[in-house]
């Protein structure tokens, strides 16, 4: 768990908000006895998750594919190939969906805005240096050229919600 105690009240207060503005449909499966608080999900998703990342195309028609997910400080982050189809579908237009399913046990679905985090053609974020040691020690640091080859992004959510079964 990376979350400070802000993003902790953060991410809880998203989880919140986003499940009572679901569905009374979601929201009956999606109950207090199977949803995750932010403080438990966060000791859940640790390491990598894969992420089935959906993205729209120019003529608005849906594409999904997998990716390497972490989620760090209440975010989704995750990477691509810099000529990837979908890292052109978020250079245009940001908004995805991501979703991290473990069986029937776990669902976690967000909606938002990605940002890149190390772009081509400008400044990294802020904290591209601590993600990129994070990611370098997770995958080696010689898995690629990290500056070249590879395009990361960090997941706005404005939506999440999290099935959890119960125990």
């Amino acid at each position: 768990m990376r979350e400070t105690p802000e993003e902790l009240k953060e991410l809880q207060a998203l989880l919140d908000a986003s499940l009572a503005r679901s569905t009374s449909h979601l929201r009956s499966i999606i109950s207090a006895e199977r949803t995750l608080t932010a403080d438990q999900l966060t000791g859940v998703l640790t390491g990598m998750c894969t992420l089935a990342l959906s993205t729209v195309t120019a003529k608005g028609e849906p594409r999904i594919s997998a990716v390497d997910g972490h989620f760090l400080h209440g975010k989704w982050h995750f990477g691509t190939a810099r000529g990837a189809a979908k890292a052109r579908h978020l250079a245009a237009r940001p908004a995805a969906s991501a979703a991290h399913l473990r069986g029937e046990e776990l669902g976690v679905f967000t909606h938002g805005t990605v940002e890149i985090l190390n772009p081509e053609d400008g400044p990294p974020a802020a904290d591209w240096p601590d993600l990129l040691a994070y990611l370098k020690d997770f995958y080696g640091g010689d898995a690629f050229d990290w500056e070249k080859e590879v395009v990361y992004y960090r997941l706005h959510p404005h939506w999440m919600t999290v099935y959890a079964a119960a125990e």
